[in-house]
C-alpha cells in the first residue's frame, strides 16, 4: 500500500488537492474586504445572512464568509489565516476531520466554519475538553464573532439555568463535552419547558476529537441520584481477596485448561479479567459459610468477591489511580489527567475504595445515561480537528460515519523520527535512557521523556537525581503545575518526565515559553493569581486595575520574547526538542501525540522509543519470539536492536491491541442502540407534553388500550367462557371503575356474556369518572395534572427500566454459550421489557388520574389526627393511624374516606370491632 499511496496519492492528498481550487476563491476576495470599512465589513454579515434567507446555503457563501471573517482576524487579533487553515476551516465546514499537527493553529481554523455556520441562527457548538481552553476560547476568538455582530456564549460548570439558557441560545456556543452531555439528559429529566436550556443541536467542532470521540467514549455519561448505602460486604470480600493467590497469564490460550493450577484466582492481563478457579471457589464457600456459590441467592456475593480480585489483581495504584485526601481518583489512561468526579461502576470502585482502607462511598441509582457517541450524533452536522486522528478513521467512519482528511503543514516537518530500540531487560532500557538524557542534556537538547505511568516516571526521576541531573516531573500527582511545567520544557537543556502527553494544551516554544515567564515575574511583582488570570485573558473590560495589568504582561512578555530569541536559536542548533518515550503505549495514536510535541511549524526536533521485551505490549504480543531470538544471539542487556522490522512488529501489536480496544467500544455502543433506540422514544415523549401539547385524547387512548388489555387477561379464552376470571377483574379495577357489585352475573350463562360489552362497561365508567373530575375542577386544571402525573409515572418508571436493563446487560454474555449473539438476545428481551414498562406507565397513569383526590377551594379541608396511644411502643413517639369517625356508617367494602384508595376493612376500618 505504500508503495500504490507514493504512487497515486493517498486519500487526504487527493480531498486537498479537490478542495484547493475552493481556497483559492477565498484568497482571491482578500483585497475586495481588505479595502472596506470598519462599518462596510461589519456589515457583511447582515448582507449574508440576506443571502442565506434569499434561498442559498452554507456553500453558496462560504468564500464570502470565509473572507469576511479572515479580514476580521487579522483587524482584532492580528493573525490572518495561513492558506493550509483555510483548508482545514473547509474541511471541519463538509462535517469531516481535520487532521493538524500542532501548533498550526487549530484555535484559529475553527473560527471561520463557525462565523459560517453561525450565518444561519441555528446555533454553533464548540467543544473542548475543559473549562479553561472553552473560556479561553470564546472570550479570544469571540472578539472576531462579536466584532461581525453574532453573539458568543460559554458553558461552564458553576452557571446556572436562565445564563445556560442564554448560552444556548447565542450563534456560538463554547463548552466542554462533559457540561454539553448532561445538560441535555437534564433536560430530558425536567417537569416545565421553561427549565430547558439547550434548543436543537444543528452542528458542533470537537477540539481533540480523538480524545473526545474515542477515548472518553469508553465511559457512559451518567446522572446519579443517592443509591442504596455501600454495605460491609465490600470490606469482607476485600479481606477474603486478600487471603487468596494469583496466577497471572500474558495471554490466555482458549484451547488451554486452568481448572489444574493451584492458585485461587487467574488474572488475564491482556483480557483484563479476574476469574475465581475452583480452589477460589471452594475456599469461598468456606470463608462465607455457603453450600454453592453460584447459586442465584449468592449473586450479590459473587459479585462482590469478583469485584474484589479485580481490584487487587487489574487495578493498581499510581497507574489506573491515585489516593488523594482519602479519596481514590482515577487516572485517564490516555492523557494521565485525575478523572475527579468520575468513578468506577458496578461496585468495583467501592471494592477499590475498601482495598486502599479509604472511606466506602454509597453507592448510586442511576436516573440518566446516554454515551459520548450517542449523544454527538444527535447533531445534523458533526465535525473535529485534531493532530492524531489517522490511525482511528476506520472508528469515525463507522462509528460516526466521519472521513479523515490531513491537512498540510504551514511549513515542512523538520523533525526526524528514529527506529525504536529494543532492550533485552527493563533494566537495560532504562540505564540507555539515562545515558541518552545525559547526553542530549550537556550538550544543551531540551528533552522531553514519555511515560505510561506515575510508578515509571517517579522511577526514572530516582535514576536521574543519583546521576545529579536537575529536571520536573509532570503526572497526575504534580496537576496543578501541568501547564507551567510544559511550556519551559523547551529551554536549553530542560529535561522533563511526563506521563502522556495528550491534550496538555500548551504550545513547548525552543527556548521556553515567554507567557509564563511574564505570569512568574507579575507574581514576583505581588500581583494576585485572579489578576494574573485578568491580565493574560481575552474578555472586554473597563476596569483600570484589569487594564494596568494587561499593559504590564505585555510588556513583560515582549520584554521575555527578545530574551528567549538567542536561547531559541541554540536550541536549534542542538537538534531541537528531543522526544524520548519510554514504552510503547497501547495505542500509536498517544505514541504520535507525544512525537508531535517535538518540530511545531517547522522547527527542528528528534523522537527515539526505547523499549524493552519486559513492556507489557511485548511481553503481551510476541515478546517470546524476540526474546528467544536474543537469548540465541547471547545479546547482553544493554545492547539494543534498531530494525525496521522490529518497528513495524511492534506496530502490528499495536494494530491488534486497536483493533480490540475498537470491538470493546462498538460492542458497548450496540448495547447502548438498542437504549438508544428506546431513549429517544421516551425523551421524544417527554418533549411533546414538556411543549404543552394536549393530552387528552392521548389519556383516552391509554384509558381504553389499558381496560382492552386487562380484560383481554382475565377472559382469556374467546371459546371456552368457563376459564373466565370475573371475579379477578372486578377485584383489579376495585376502587377505581368497580365496586363490589359491578360484573355480577347471577343467573346468567357465561357463554351468553358478550366480551365486548363487558370492555364498553368498563370504559363507559372511566369516561364518566374522567369526566366527573374534569368538570370538578375545570379543564385548564386537567390538563396541567394530566401533565404532571404522566411525567412523574415515566421518568420513574424509566428509571427503574435503566436498572432492569443494566442487569439483564451483566448476564447476556452467557448467551454467547448457547450459540446465540448477546446482542440479538439483548435486544429482543429488552424490547419486551421495553413493553412491560410502556404497560405499566399507561395502568399508573391512567390509575393515579382516576384515583387522585382533588381539593377544591369550596371542599372544607379535613384532616386526621394521628394520635399518641399506649399501643405506639413506649412512647417513642411513634403514632398509630386512628379510624376516620364519620356520622354516616362506612361500609366494610366501600372505599375508605381517608382516601388511600383501599377498601375500608383493610385500611383505617381494621380495627373497627362494629364490621
Amino acid at each position: 500500500m505504500g508503495l500504490i499511496t507514493k504512487i497515486f496519492g493517498s486519500y487526504s492528498d487527493k480531498e486537498v488537492k479537490r478542495i484547493k481550487p475552493l481556497m483559492q476563491r477565498v484568497l482571491d476576495l482578500e483585497s475586495k474586504y481588505k479595502a472596506m470599512s470598519e462599518s462596510e465589513l461589519k456589515n457583511q454579515t447582515n448582507i449574508l445572512k440576506d443571502r442565506l434567507k434569499n434561498g442559498e446555503t452554507t456553500d453558496d457563501i462560504l468564500p464570502d464568509a470565509f473572507a469576511v471573517c479572515r479580514e476580521a482576524s487579522d483587524r482584532v487579533l492580528g493573525m490572518r489565516h495561513f492558506p493550509v487553515q483555510i483548508i482545514g476551516g473547509i474541511v471541519l465546514h463538509q462535517g469531516r476531520i481535520a487532521e493538524m499537527k500542532t501548533g498550526e493553529g487549530k484555535t484559529l481554523v475553527a473560527t471561520l466554519p463557525a462565523y459560517l455556520n453561525g450565518l444561519t441562527g441555528k446555533g454553533v457548538h464548540i467543544v473542548t475538553v475543559n473549562d479553561y481552553l472553552a473560556k479561553r476560547d470564546s472570550e479570544w476568538m469571540g472578539k472576531v464573532y462579536r466584532y461581525l455582530g453574532l453573539t458568543v456564549g460559554l458553558i461552564i460548570h458553576d452557571l446556572d439555568n436562565d445564563d445556560r439558557r442564554k448560552a444556548y441560545a447565542a450563534d456560538i456556543t463554547y463548552g466542554t463535552n462533559n457540561e454539553l452531555g448532561f445538560d441535555y439528559l437534564r433536560d430530558n429529566m425536567c417537569i416545565y419547558k421553561e427549565q430547558k436550556v439547550q434548543r436543537e443541536f444543528n452542528y458542533a467542532i470537537v477540539d481533540e476529537v480523538d480524545s473526545i470521540l474515542i477515548d472518553e467514549a469508553r465511559t457512559p455519561l451518567i446522572i446519579s441520584g443517592q443509591g442504596d448505602k455501600s454495605t460491609e460486604l465490600y470490606t469482607i470480600a476485600d479481606g477474603f481477596a486478600k487471603t487468596l493467590t494469583m496466577y497471572k497469564v500474558a495471554e490466555m490460550d482458549e484451547k488451554e485448561e486452568h481448572d489444574d493450577i493451584e492458585a485461587d484466582y487467574i488474572v488475564d492481563e491482556k483480557a483484563k479479567t479476574a476469574t475465581l478457579t475452583p480452589f477460589g471457589v471452594k475456599k469461598a464457600e468456606s470463608y462465607f459459610n455457603v453450600e454453592n456459590l453460584t447459586d442465584m441467592e449468592n449473586m450479590t456475593l459473587l459479585h462482590h468477591i469478583n469485584q474484589a480480585i479485580k481490584a487487587h489483581g487489574i487495578m493498581h495504584r499510581d497507574t489506573d489511580y491515585v489516593v488523594k485526601d482519602g479519596e481514590v481518583i482515577i487516572v485517564d489512561e490516555f492523557t494521565g489527567r485525575l478523572m475527579i468526579g468520575r468513578r468506577y461502576n458496578e461496585g468495583l470502585h467501592q471494592a477499590i475504595e475498601a482495598k486502599e482502607g479509604v472511606k466506602v462511598e454509597r453507592e448510586s441509582k442511576t436516573l440518566a445515561t446516554i454515551t459520548f457517541q450517542n449523544f454527538f450524533r444527535l447533531y445534523t452536522k458533526l465535525s473535529g480537528m485534531t493532530g492524531t486522528a489517522m490511525t482511528e478513521e476506520s472508528e469515525f467512519r463507522e462509528i460516526y460515519k466521519l472521513d479523515v482528511v490531513e491537512i498540510p503543514t504551514n511549513r515542512p516537518v523538520q523533525r526526524k523520527d528514529y527506529d525504536d530500540s529494543v532492550y533485552k531487560t527493563e533494566n537495560g532500557k532504562f540505564l540507555a535512557v539515562i545515558e541518552q538524557i545525559i547526553e542530549s542534556h550537556e550538550k544543551g537538547q531540551p528533552v522531553l521523556v514519555g511515560t505510561i505511568s506515575i510508578e515509571k516516571s517517579e522511577l526514572l526521576s530516582s535514576m536521574l537525581k543519583k546521576r545529579g541531573v536537575k529536571h520536573s516531573v509532570l503526572n497526575a500527582k504534580y496537576h496543578e503545575r501541568e501547564a507551567e511545567i510544559v511550556a519551559q520544557a523547551g529551554k536549553k537543556g530542560a529535561v522533563t518526565i511526563a506521563t502522556n502527553m495528550a491534550g496538555r494544551g500548551t504550545d513547548i516554544m525552543l527556548g521556553g515559553n515567554a507567557e509564563f515567564m511574564a505570569k512568574a515575574e507579575m507574581r514576583k511583582k505581588g500581583y494576585s493569581e485572579e489578576m494574573i488570570y485578568e491580565a493574560t485573558a481575552y474578555g472586554e473590560t473597563e476596569d483600570e486595575e484589569i487594564l494596568e495589568a494587561r499593559q504590564t504582561y505585555k510588556e513583560l512578555n515582549e520584554k521575555y520574547k527578545k530574551e528567549i530569541a538567542t536561547e531559541a536559536e541554540e536550541v536549534r542548533e542542538a537538534g531541537g526538542l528531543f522526544i524520548l518515550g519510554t514504552e510503547r503505549h497501547d495505542s500509536r495514536r498517544i505514541d504520535n501525540q507525544l512525537r508531535g510535541r517535538a518540530g511545531r511549524q517547522g522547527d527542528p526536533g528528534a523522537s527515539r522509543f526505547y523499549l524493552s521485551l519486559e513492556d507489557d505490549l511485548m511481553r503481551l504480543f510476541g515478546g517470546e519470539r524476540i526474546q528467544n531470538l536474543m537469548n540465541a544471539l547471547k545479546i547482553e542487556e544493554d545492547q539494543p536492536i534498531e530494525n525496521k522490522m522490529l518497528s513495524n512488529s511492534i506496530e502490528s501489536a499495536q494494530r491488534k491491541v486497536e483493533g480490540r480496544n475498537f470491538s470493546i467500544r462498538k460492542n458497548t455502543l450496540q448495547f447502548d442502540d438498542v437504549m438508544n433506540a428506546q431513549r429517544e422514544i421516551i425523551y421524544g415523549q417527554r418533549g411533546k407534553v414538556l411543549n404543552g401539547e394536549n393530552l387528552k385524547d392521548y389519556i383516552a387512548q391509554m384509558m381504553s388500550e389499558w381496560i382492552g388489555e386487562t380484560v383481554d387477561r382475565y377472559l382469556n379464552d374467546d371459546e371456552v367462557h368457563d376459564n373466565w376470571n370475573i371475579d379477578g377483574l372486578r377485584d383489579y379495577f376495585l376502587n377505581v371503575l368497580t365496586t363490589e357489585d359491578d360484573l355480577k352475573y347471577e343467573g346468567v350463562e357465561l357463554g351468553e356474556i358478550n366480551k365486548e360489552d363487558i370492555k364498553q362497561v368498563l370504559r363507559d365508567k372511566a369516561v364518566e369518572k374522567y369526566t366527573e373530575k374534569e368538570s370538578l375542577i375545570g379543564s385548564e386544571h386537567m390538563r396541567e395534572l394530566e401533565r404532571v402525573i404522566m411525567l412523574r409515572v415515566v421518568d420513574t418508571k424509566w428509571m427503574d427500566h435503566i436498572d432492569a436493563m443494566d442487569e439483564l446487560r451483566r448476564g447476556m454474555h452467557l448467551r454467547a454459550y448457547g450459540q446465540r449473539d448477546p446482542i440479538v438476545e439483548y435486544r429482543l428481551e429488552g424490547f419486551d421489557m421495553f413493553d412491560e414498562m410502556i404497560a405499566s406507565i399507561k395502568e399508573d397513569t391512567v390509575r393515579m388520574l382516576l384515583t387522585i383526590r382533588i381539593r377544591t377551594e369550596e371542599e372544607p379541608k379535613r384532616e386526621q389526627v394521628a394520635k399518641p396511644t399506649a399501643m405506639s411502643g413506649g412512647g417513642d413517639d411513634t403514632l398509630r393511624k386512628e379510624p376516620v369517625k364519620n356520622k354516616k356508617k362506612v361500609g366494610r367494602n366501600d372505599p375508605c374516606p381517608c382516601g388511600s384508595g383501599k377498601k375500608y376493612k383493610k385500611c383505617c376500618g381494621a380495627n373497627d370491632d362494629s364490621i
